[in-house]
Protein backbone atom coordinates (compact mmCIF):
# COMPACT_ATOMS: atom_id res chain seq x y z
CA UNK A 1 0.00 0.00 0.00
CA UNK A 2 1.30 3.48 -0.88
CA UNK A 3 2.79 5.32 2.08
CA UNK A 4 4.25 8.42 0.42
CA UNK A 5 3.21 12.07 0.70
CA UNK A 6 -0.59 12.42 0.86
CA UNK A 7 -2.39 14.75 -1.54
CA UNK A 8 -3.01 17.38 1.14
CA UNK A 9 0.69 17.51 1.98
CA UNK A 10 2.01 17.89 -1.55
CA UNK A 11 -0.67 20.47 -2.35
CA UNK A 12 0.66 22.61 0.49
CA UNK A 13 4.28 21.86 -0.44
CA UNK A 14 3.77 22.77 -4.10
CA UNK A 15 1.75 25.82 -3.14
CA UNK A 16 4.58 26.95 -0.90
CA UNK A 17 7.02 26.72 -3.80
CA UNK A 18 4.79 28.56 -6.23
CA UNK A 19 3.17 31.25 -4.06
CA UNK A 20 4.71 33.97 -1.89
CA UNK A 21 2.33 33.02 0.92
CA UNK A 22 2.66 29.33 1.81
CA UNK A 23 -0.94 29.33 3.06
CA UNK A 24 -2.24 29.73 -0.50
CA UNK A 25 -3.41 26.52 -2.12
CA UNK A 26 -3.17 25.49 -5.76
CA UNK A 27 -6.24 27.61 -6.50
CA UNK A 28 -4.10 30.72 -6.22
CA UNK A 29 -1.45 29.34 -8.52
CA UNK A 30 -4.06 28.20 -11.05
CA UNK A 31 -5.47 31.71 -11.16
CA UNK A 32 -2.02 33.22 -11.60
CA UNK A 33 -1.18 31.13 -14.67
CA UNK A 34 -4.45 31.89 -16.49
CA UNK A 35 -2.66 34.80 -18.16
CA UNK A 36 -0.95 32.47 -20.64
CA UNK A 37 -2.42 31.14 -23.89
CA UNK A 38 -2.58 27.51 -22.69
CA UNK A 39 -5.88 25.81 -22.01
CA UNK A 40 -6.87 25.11 -18.41
CA UNK A 41 -6.17 21.40 -18.94
CA UNK A 42 -2.66 22.17 -20.22
CA UNK A 43 -1.97 24.40 -17.24
CA UNK A 44 -3.11 21.72 -14.80
CA UNK A 45 -1.04 19.11 -16.66
CA UNK A 46 2.04 21.35 -16.43
CA UNK A 47 1.69 21.76 -12.66
CA UNK A 48 1.15 18.04 -12.09
CA UNK A 49 3.97 17.10 -14.48
CA UNK A 50 6.41 19.33 -12.60
CA UNK A 51 5.32 17.97 -9.23
CA UNK A 52 5.71 14.38 -10.43
CA UNK A 53 9.04 14.97 -12.16
CA UNK A 54 10.48 16.70 -9.10
CA UNK A 55 9.31 13.91 -6.81
CA UNK A 56 6.87 16.14 -4.89
CA UNK A 57 4.13 13.71 -5.97
CA UNK A 58 5.59 10.22 -5.75
CA UNK A 59 4.95 7.16 -7.88
CA UNK A 60 1.77 5.32 -6.92
CA UNK A 61 0.03 8.42 -5.52
CA UNK A 62 -3.71 8.40 -6.36
CA UNK A 63 -4.85 11.43 -8.38
CA UNK A 64 -8.55 11.86 -7.60
CA UNK A 65 -10.43 14.19 -9.92
CA UNK A 66 -12.73 15.62 -7.24
CA UNK A 67 -9.86 16.42 -4.90
CA UNK A 68 -7.73 17.95 -7.65
CA UNK A 69 -10.65 20.03 -8.92
CA UNK A 70 -11.15 21.45 -5.42
CA UNK A 71 -7.45 22.20 -4.94
CA UNK A 72 -7.02 23.87 -8.34
CA UNK A 73 -10.37 25.65 -8.22
CA UNK A 74 -11.53 24.27 -11.58
CA UNK A 75 -14.28 21.91 -12.68
CA UNK A 76 -13.61 18.19 -13.12
CA UNK A 77 -13.54 18.38 -16.94
CA UNK A 78 -10.12 20.09 -17.34
CA UNK A 79 -8.74 17.89 -14.56
CA UNK A 80 -9.90 14.80 -16.45
CA UNK A 81 -8.39 16.12 -19.69
CA UNK A 82 -5.10 16.92 -17.93
CA UNK A 83 -4.90 13.40 -16.51
CA UNK A 84 -5.58 11.93 -19.95
CA UNK A 85 -2.79 14.08 -21.39
CA UNK A 86 -0.38 12.84 -18.73
CA UNK A 87 -1.52 9.27 -19.35
CA UNK A 88 -0.64 9.67 -23.04
CA UNK A 89 2.84 10.80 -21.96
CA UNK A 90 3.24 7.73 -19.74
CA UNK A 91 3.37 9.79 -16.54
CA UNK A 92 -0.04 8.78 -15.18
CA UNK A 93 -1.82 5.44 -15.35
CA UNK A 94 -5.64 5.29 -15.36
CA UNK A 95 -7.50 2.17 -14.28
CA UNK A 96 -11.18 1.76 -15.29
CA UNK A 97 -12.30 1.21 -11.68
CA UNK A 98 -9.41 2.41 -9.49
CA UNK A 99 -8.94 5.75 -11.23
CA UNK A 100 -5.70 7.63 -11.91
CA UNK A 101 -2.38 7.38 -10.14
CA UNK A 102 1.18 8.46 -10.81
CA UNK A 103 2.78 5.77 -12.97
CA UNK A 104 5.44 3.71 -11.28
CA UNK A 105 9.01 3.93 -12.49
CA UNK A 106 9.82 0.94 -14.62
CA UNK A 107 12.96 -0.26 -16.39
CA UNK A 108 11.02 -1.58 -19.39
CA UNK A 109 9.30 1.78 -19.80
CA UNK A 110 12.64 3.59 -19.73
CA UNK A 111 14.00 1.32 -22.45
CA UNK A 112 10.91 1.89 -24.61
CA UNK A 113 10.96 5.68 -24.18
CA UNK A 114 14.65 5.95 -24.99
CA UNK A 115 14.38 3.59 -27.97
CA UNK A 116 11.68 5.85 -29.42
CA UNK A 117 13.71 8.95 -28.60
CA UNK A 118 16.66 7.46 -30.46
CA UNK A 119 14.58 6.83 -33.58
CA UNK A 120 12.81 10.18 -33.56
CA UNK A 121 15.74 12.37 -32.58
CA UNK A 122 18.19 10.70 -34.96
CA UNK A 123 15.86 11.48 -37.84
CA UNK A 124 15.31 15.05 -36.68
CA UNK A 125 19.06 15.58 -36.36
CA UNK A 126 19.69 14.11 -39.82
CA UNK A 127 17.19 16.54 -41.34
CA UNK A 128 18.32 19.51 -39.28
CA UNK A 129 22.14 19.49 -39.41
CA UNK A 130 22.53 20.69 -43.03
CA UNK A 131 20.32 23.73 -42.40
CA UNK A 132 21.24 24.79 -38.87
CA UNK A 133 22.41 28.40 -38.65
CA UNK A 134 25.45 29.68 -36.82
CA UNK A 135 23.11 31.54 -34.48
CA UNK A 136 21.38 28.28 -33.55
CA UNK A 137 24.75 26.64 -32.83
CA UNK A 138 25.62 29.58 -30.59
CA UNK A 139 22.26 29.24 -28.82
CA UNK A 140 22.92 25.55 -28.16
CA UNK A 141 26.37 26.35 -26.78
CA UNK A 142 24.94 29.01 -24.49
CA UNK A 143 22.48 26.45 -23.12
CA UNK A 144 25.40 24.11 -22.33
CA UNK A 145 27.13 26.95 -20.47
CA UNK A 146 23.92 27.49 -18.50
CA UNK A 147 23.82 23.81 -17.56
CA UNK A 148 27.41 24.01 -16.31
CA UNK A 149 26.56 27.02 -14.14
CA UNK A 150 23.09 25.95 -12.96
CA UNK A 151 22.86 24.72 -9.37
CA UNK A 152 19.10 24.15 -9.35
CA UNK A 153 18.50 20.48 -10.18
CA UNK A 154 14.95 21.30 -11.21
CA UNK A 155 16.27 23.39 -14.11
CA UNK A 156 18.64 20.77 -15.55
CA UNK A 157 16.08 18.78 -17.49
CA UNK A 158 14.55 21.90 -19.03
CA UNK A 159 17.99 23.07 -20.16
CA UNK A 160 18.88 19.59 -21.40
CA UNK A 161 15.69 19.60 -23.48
CA UNK A 162 16.41 23.11 -24.80
CA UNK A 163 19.84 21.97 -26.01
CA UNK A 164 18.52 18.95 -27.87
CA UNK A 165 15.60 20.83 -29.43
CA UNK A 166 17.90 23.61 -30.62
CA UNK A 167 19.79 21.05 -32.71
CA UNK A 168 16.55 19.71 -34.22
CA UNK A 169 15.10 23.16 -34.91
CA UNK A 170 15.83 23.15 -38.66
CA UNK A 171 14.40 19.68 -39.40
CA UNK A 172 11.34 21.24 -41.06
CA UNK A 173 8.91 18.70 -39.60
CA UNK A 174 6.63 20.09 -36.91
CA UNK A 175 4.90 16.75 -36.34
CA UNK A 176 8.25 15.11 -35.66
CA UNK A 177 9.18 17.86 -33.21
CA UNK A 178 5.85 17.40 -31.45
CA UNK A 179 6.51 13.68 -30.99
CA UNK A 180 9.99 14.41 -29.65
CA UNK A 181 8.56 16.93 -27.19
CA UNK A 182 6.02 14.35 -25.97
CA UNK A 183 8.72 11.76 -25.34
CA UNK A 184 10.86 14.32 -23.51
CA UNK A 185 7.85 14.89 -21.25
CA UNK A 186 7.56 11.15 -20.65
CA UNK A 187 11.29 10.93 -19.86
CA UNK A 188 11.36 14.05 -17.67
CA UNK A 189 11.49 12.47 -14.22
CA UNK A 190 13.95 9.83 -15.41
CA UNK A 191 16.28 12.48 -16.86
CA UNK A 192 16.23 14.36 -13.56
CA UNK A 193 17.34 11.23 -11.74
CA UNK A 194 20.03 10.63 -14.35
CA UNK A 195 21.43 14.16 -14.04
CA UNK A 196 21.18 14.52 -10.26
CA UNK A 197 21.13 11.23 -8.34
CA UNK A 198 23.68 9.42 -10.48
CA UNK A 199 26.34 12.12 -10.88
CA UNK A 200 25.84 11.85 -14.64
CA UNK A 201 25.86 15.54 -15.53
CA UNK A 202 29.60 15.84 -16.27
CA UNK A 203 29.55 12.83 -18.59
CA UNK A 204 26.38 14.07 -20.28
CA UNK A 205 27.89 17.50 -20.84
CA UNK A 206 31.00 16.00 -22.47
CA UNK A 207 28.78 14.09 -24.88
CA UNK A 208 26.68 17.21 -25.53
CA UNK A 209 29.75 19.21 -26.52
CA UNK A 210 30.97 16.40 -28.78
CA UNK A 211 27.55 16.34 -30.41
CA UNK A 212 27.53 20.10 -30.92
CA UNK A 213 31.04 20.05 -32.41
CA UNK A 214 30.02 17.38 -34.94
CA UNK A 215 26.96 19.44 -35.88
CA UNK A 216 29.08 22.56 -36.38
CA UNK A 217 31.26 20.56 -38.79
CA UNK A 218 28.07 19.47 -40.61
CA UNK A 219 29.14 15.89 -39.98
CA UNK A 220 25.65 14.44 -39.77
CA UNK A 221 26.73 10.80 -39.59
CA UNK A 222 29.09 11.45 -36.68
CA UNK A 223 26.51 13.60 -34.89
CA UNK A 224 23.87 10.86 -35.17
CA UNK A 225 26.36 8.27 -33.89
CA UNK A 226 27.14 10.43 -30.83
CA UNK A 227 23.44 11.06 -30.20
CA UNK A 228 22.55 7.38 -30.34
CA UNK A 229 25.36 6.46 -27.97
CA UNK A 230 24.32 9.28 -25.64
CA UNK A 231 20.72 8.08 -25.44
CA UNK A 232 21.53 4.37 -25.20
CA UNK A 233 24.02 4.82 -22.38
CA UNK A 234 21.62 7.11 -20.53
CA UNK A 235 18.91 4.49 -20.81
CA UNK A 236 21.19 1.69 -19.66
CA UNK A 237 22.42 3.71 -16.68
CA UNK A 238 18.87 4.45 -15.56
CA UNK A 239 17.64 0.89 -15.97
CA UNK A 240 20.61 -0.42 -14.00
CA UNK A 241 20.07 2.14 -11.23
CA UNK A 242 16.37 1.40 -10.86
CA UNK A 243 16.90 -2.36 -10.78
CA UNK A 244 19.94 -2.41 -8.52
CA UNK A 245 19.99 0.74 -6.41
CA UNK A 246 16.37 1.07 -5.37
CA UNK A 247 15.64 4.30 -7.21
CA UNK A 248 12.21 2.98 -8.10
CA UNK A 249 9.54 4.74 -6.11
CA UNK A 250 7.41 1.64 -5.76
CA UNK A 251 5.86 1.06 -2.37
Amino acid sequence: MYTGIPISAWVFQLGSMLCENGEHRLRGFAESVMQGPRTVAEQVANVLREAIASGTIRAGTPLRQDELAEQFGFSRMPIRDALRQLEAEGIVSIHPTKGAQVARMDGAEISEIYALRELLESEALRLSVPSLSGAKFDEAEQVLDQIDAERNVGRWEALNRAFHLALYDACGNHQLLGLIEAHHNAADRYVRILLSNLDYRSRSQTEHRELLAACRRRDGDRAISILRKHLREGSETLVSAIREDGLSRKS
